[in-house]
Order: C-alpha cells, then sequence, then structure tokens
C-alpha cells in the first residue's frame, strides 16, 4: 500500500491535501468513520475515493448526484 501523499500525487496528480482533508483520509484508513463538511469544490469526494483505493478490500463510495 502506498502513503496517502503518495497515492494523492499518482492518482489525482495533486502535490498537497487542501485544509482537513489528510485528517478525514487518515480517519478513514484508520477505520474510523468521518464527517467532512467542506464548502463546494473543496474537496469531499477526493477524501472518500483515495481511501477506498488504500483499502484492502471493495469500497463502496456514495455521492449526492444534484441536477
Amino acid at each position: 500500500m502506498m502513503d496517502t501523499q503518495g497515492a494523492l500525487q499518482h492518482y489525482f496528480g495533486f502535490d498537497q491535501f487542501r485544509p482537513g482533508q489528510q485528517q478525514t483520509v487518515d480517519q478513514l484508513l484508520q477505520g474510523h468513520s468521518s464527517l467532512a463538511i467542506f464548502p463546494t469544490g473543496s474537496g469531499k469526494s477526493l477524501c472518500y475515493q483515495l481511501s477506498a483505493l488504500q483499502l484492502p478490500h471493495l469500497t463502496l463510495v456514495v455521492s449526492p448526484c444534484w441536477p
């Protein structure tokens, strides 16, 4: 398994996390629940997608779709 910083660069092409993202990803990877309340466009989905890529088993990420 790649470290989170390496995975962020590899899968998403970003050099650093935005505020709050690293903490959310770390909590999820430690098996804890996490509630991320960030403004629109601040990268909430990345937190759950990156975590899912790092976990060993199938992970289902459900995001609402706005019309």
